[in-house]
């Protein structure tokens, strides 16, 4: 007779996967402190309650194929952004293929460039070339912004410059409000349309020191997301000149995105338009001094190396590494929740690292604003206790 765990008693490592997630989610929801709270703690009620309270007038007719609640959330973009319109997406994945179409079908040229960190390239499953027929060139390899030089000598004539701001997979990384003129400068001196992968656009006013509106303005097109930073449910929106995102609504319907209603996902996303997108420089300010904390913790257990990537974080987000398997650390992690009630970590990944090196991804949202720095190293000392 089968066993328990499985066929014949061996256990399926999907359902292990599975109680280790709900044994982490438990965890956390809870935990009495935390630095963000992340999308597997939101129950389906707590969902729907958010979105009865979204600012919109509950009166007004459902939408249809884009029009009523959607069409203002675009007009809402639109005017973030200073474009002349913007398009709504179920998905950012389906927006920026069909954007990289449209610029291939303008410029005349295939060729995306584009870093090899991109979503693109990293978690869209090769769609690019599968589904859009294109192809990409990587000016850098390093995981890094590229510079102005490497766009300018790329060997390879392409059509588009794809600009992940912040590129996530690489630390959430920016470039400088120079270099960023810079890549745009060079990408138009090559013919080149410039396309921002603006999932995160949200919050890089902080690092850039100018509005949402004046860095959207360098770009041809910009996408940007609603669940990513915002809080919404799911949904991204292209911004561009009017012809163009024109171009992208037929395309959109030949995707399959031309979905019959969308009201819980434009709701949601403008809610955080009006409650997340005022407290996101409030956020990436506590996320430098949560890192320069953590850095304060792991220094004052004599941890022999450690990296906060980067040093000081460009957006609400950074990287921290540390020199153990992941599981042991997922594991520390969990257990500092459940006896303790403080969530300092989510999961660990040694996915594309070093034998013995793991990452995680620290978010500071509403939850992280009242930590001191004490709170923070005291935190650091229960999850090193456990590790």
């Amino acid at each position: 007779m089968p066993g328990e765990g499985g066929v014949g008693g061996v256990t399926d490592p999907a359902d292990e996967a599975a109680r280790r997630t709900e044994r982490l989610v438990t965890a956390w929801r809870g935990a009495s402190r935390r630095l963000t709270r992340g999308p597997r703690e939101a129950t389906v009620g707590e969902l729907l309650a958010g979105l009865a309270d979204a600012p919109y007038d509950m009166d007004a007719p459902g939408d249809i194929y884009g029009d009523g609640v959607v069409a203002d959330l675009e007009r809402r973009v639109a005017d973030l952004l200073g474009t002349e319109d913007a398009a709504f997406f179920p998905t950012g994945t389906m927006a920026q293929q069909i954007a990289l179409r449209c610029w291939a079908g303008r410029t005349g040229n295939p060729v995306v460039a584009m870093h090899p960190l991109g979503h693109p390239e990293r978690w869209e499953g090769g769609a690019v070339s599968a589904v859009s027929g294109l192809r990409t060139v990587h000016p850098v390899q390093e995981p890094r912004q590229p510079t102005p030089e490497e766009v300018r000598e790329h060997p390879e004539p392409f059509g588009t410059l794809m600009l992940e701001l912040p590129l996530r997979d690489a630390g959430f990384l920016l470039p400088s409000w120079e270099e960023l003129t810079g890549l745009v400068d060079a990408a138009r001196e090559r013919d080149a349309v410039v396309h921002f992968d603006g999932a995160r656009l949200w919050e890089t006013t902080v690092h850039f020191g100018r509005p949402l509106a004046e860095i959207a303005g360098l770009a041809d097109s910009v996408y940007v997301s609603f669940y990513k930073s915002l809080g919404g449910l799911s949904g991204a929106c292209l911004a561009g000149t009017r012809g163009f995102v024109e171009e992208t609504r037929v395309w959109r319907h030949r995707y399959g995105g031309q979905v019959f209603r969308q009201f819980p996902q434009a709701l949601s996303a403008l809610a955080g338009l009006e409650r997340e997108l005022p407290l996101l420089p409030a956020y990436v300010e506590q996320a430098r001094r949560v890192a320069g904390a953590l850095r304060e913790g792991f220094e004052a257990a004599g941890v022999p190396w450690f990296r906060i990537n980067p040093g000081v974080p460009h957006t609400h987000q950074f990287q921290v590494w540390l020199p153990h398997e992941a599981d042991r650390l997922t594991e520390a992690g969990a257990r500092l929740a459940e006896e303790e009630g403080t969530v300092l970590f989510g999961r660990w990944s040694a996915e594309g690292l070093a034998p013995g090196l793991s990452m995680t991804e620290v978010t500071v949202t509403q939850p992280g604003l009242a930590w001191t720095p004490e709170d923070v190293r005291s935190a650091v000392a229960g999850f090193l206790g456990r590790v």
